[in-house]
């Protein structure tokens, strides 16, 4: 390959490079210096999206530079989109070959409207990224990553989208309920099927994307020149995989081919530059400056479009197309185009899901539910009047009404149950009003089944929840002689025996060879004084009386020696005493819980989780032993003894 410096020595009218940032500043410099005219092509790295490179522009005189591909407007589009969506929180997915500073702009914008915004960076073992985050977060964590996932942006190459939303639906990290936003300049039509095909929810997909003529006929001329059918056919697999640099480097030899024409009818042809790089005396090219202002002024309807350049050097002209699903839990859904976007009108098109038609005025729906706190609760129950009810879900149904028109009447299940399936094949509860068409609408803290699902449609779910354990707290009760914990009550005795042995060795021995004592004084070694001096010595209160003899004084040192080690060791126990909270709960899981017998435990009858044990319980193909034991404790009496038929009354059984 010649660089840049062989080519000038040969002869150079214009230099068109299509590389990235890092080396498009050297080229820059080189041309402005020379007087090249350089039209410059970013590339991106391996179909990543681009960031703005940023190019630094000096004097008008002096800048020979011209950027051939837009300006990077991933910023705006983005900014719009997300807005036209009312996004709050979402995460942004970036993969490793993206500056994630390119959308600097874009993060600023979301946090002066307060929008909540994560990053994480998609690594090149996606599978074992994804592994990693299961065996580090607990299920807590788990359920609020999953939360987050609900609307996402990814911003990456094509290929890596793929991998990513792979892994992510059959980790069944994502449900049917997320939006994600795909963006990049280069996904073909091929891709977007793709991306389409591997997702699940809703996807939106944004790209930029080339006029074409509407007249088959004129789609493969430009001017007086003629474009291989392979290249100005959109649909054919060639033009698909053709990158979006390599389209604009063909468009950049047509305008080039156009101003040397220009050039030569004009009668103004410079002769080619020789320069050299090496001298340091080498002047620039007289003619450069004719050149560029030749190139500016000149404009080429080609591959990408209208490619002209504007006063700033760059091109003006950019469109970018969005793309679409609807929510659904079907793969391979088909795509439609929902609008799009240019830096001159912005928005063309809308984005919301168009709001339901409000046919519904008029219409009076049954809804049938099953109080559960705090979703469906009485507020008030007046003798002679229909009841009136409050909660979450009761909440969810008042706008529903206001949104669509119609007017309920909710009525508690006969039964208070929420249904299951029946020796007949027939169920009861709340289900079983909605399978023989008592009621049109069933609401409550209804758990998602596939039973239920078989005979009723469910909404998407607005709630995760685990099987949690109730269990009555314990008593605290107040020890009066808790200061005696540290020790043990055989301690605490020898303790006292030695106080009463030391007391009476003490006395023994100033009885054998008394003290003298000071003229006047009324201190007298009885066998009391003995006893209180070493009891003040040991709790170090000191004490009255004077023992002047050595054999006392050797027996009271080793004695305070001893006190001193006791003490120290009394102390420092009865802090961790008081400062530690033992829990004496066993039962921190459901394992722990089909282990003991002890505590009866037991569930709602019919419900979702009574369901659930029962059969794995009395499946002998279960490898988990635990729903069998769990199950045993369940069904005791017949599942009488230890289930309730509401969840209060099981609250008030614990």
């Amino acid at each position: 390959f010649l660089t840049a410096c062989d080519l000038m020595n040969q002869g150079i009218l214009a230099l068109v490079s299509s590389i990235g940032c890092t080396s498009a500043g050297s080229l820059q410099s080189l041309a402005d210096a020379m007087h090249i005219p350089h039209l410059f092509i970013q590339r991106s790295t391996a179909g990543t999206p681009r960031s703005g490179c940023g190019l630094t522009r000096s004097s008008r005189n002096d800048d020979y530079t011209l950027s051939v591909r837009p300006p990077v407007y991933l910023n705006d589009v983005i900014f719009r989109v997300v807005t036209e969506y009312a996004w709050q929180k979402f995460i942004i997915f970036y993969d490793n070959d993206y500056d994630i500073r390119g959308i600097q702009e874009f993060l600023d914008k979301v946090s002066q409207q307060g929008m909540d915004v994560a990053l994480q960076k998609v690594e090149n073992n996606i599978n074992k990224m994804i592994t990693g985050l299961f065996a580090t977060m607990r299920i807590e964590e788990l359920n609020r990553y999953r939360d987050t996932l609900r609307r996402a942006i990814l911003i990456m190459n094509p290929s890596t989208a793929k991998s990513f939303l792979t892994e992510v639906v059959e980790t069944n990290l994502v449900a049917f309920d997320c939006h994600w936003i795909i963006i990049n300049e280069e996904i073909s039509d091929v891709d977007v099927q793709e991306l389409v095909r591997r997702s699940i929810g809703r996807l939106t997909i944004i790209r930029q994307t080339f006029p074409v003529p509407q007249n088959i006929s004129q789609r493969c001329f430009r001017g007086n020149h003629r474009i291989s059918s392979s290249l100005c056919d959109p649909k054919d697999p060639f033009s698909q995989s053709m990158e979006i640099s390599n389209l604009y480097i063909y468009d950049t030899v047509l305008l080039l081919a156009n101003a040397f024409h220009k050039k030569l009818e004009d009668r103004k042809w410079h002769s080619m530059a020789s320069l050299t790089c090496i001298r340091k005396n080498s002047k620039p090219w007289q003619g450069g400056r004719s050149m560029l202002e030749t190139i500016k002024k000149g404009g080429v309807n080609g591959l990408t479009g209208e490619l002209e350049f504007a006063e700033n050097g760059g091109n003006p002209n950019v469109h970018f197309e969005i793309l679409g699903t609807n929510y659904g839990e079907d793969l391979g859904r088909g795509i439609r185009k929902l609008g799009c976007w240019n830096p001159v009108t912005g928005l063309n098109g809308s984005l919301t899901d168009r709001k339901l038609e409000n046919n519904m005025r008029g219409v009076v729906l049954r809804v049938v539910t099953v109080l559960e706190e705090p979703f469906v609760m009485v507020s008030e129950n007046v003798l002679g009047k229909p009841k009136k009810y409050q909660g979450f879900s009761i909440d969810v149904l008042e706008a529903l009404s206001t949104y669509l028109g119609f007017k309920y009447e909710i009525y508690v299940a006969p039964d208070h149950k929420y249904g299951s399936p029946q020796d007949d094949g027939s169920w009861n509860g709340l289900i079983g009003e909605l399978v023989f068409k008592r009621a049109d609408i069933g609401i409550s803290a209804l758990t998602i089944t596939p039973d239920r699902e078989n005979v009723v449609d469910f909404t998407t779910r607005y709630m995760d929840y685990s099987v949690g354990v109730l269990l009555r707290k314990a008593e605290k009760t107040v020890d009066m002689f808790a200061c005696l914990a540290p020790f043990d009550l055989s301690l605490w005795a020898c303790i006292a025996g030695t106080v009463l042995l030391v007391g009476l060795l003490v006395y023994l021995l100033n009885w054998l060879n008394p003290p003298r004592l000071q003229m006047g004084s009324m201190t007298s070694t009885t066998l009391y004084n003995s006893m209180w001096f070493v009891y003040g010595s040991f709790v170090q209160q000191g004490g009255e009386v004077p023992y002047t003899t050595l054999a006392t004084r050797l027996m009271m040192g080793a004695w305070w020696l001893f006190a001193l080690i006791v003490i120290s060791s009394y102390t420092a126990n009865l802090a961790a005493f008081l400062t530690i909270t033992r829990i004496e709960n066993s039962i921190q899981s459901l394992q722990d819980l089909s282990r003991q017998t002890d505590i009866p435990y037991g569930t709602v009858l019919d419900s979702a989780v009574y369901e659930h044990v029962r059969v794995k319980g009395m499946n002998p193909f279960e490898r988990d032993s635990m729903y069998a034991q769990m199950w045993r404790m369940i069904n005791r009496s017949n599942g009488s003894e230890n289930n309730v038929l509401e969840s209060s009354a099981g609250i008030q059984k614990v």
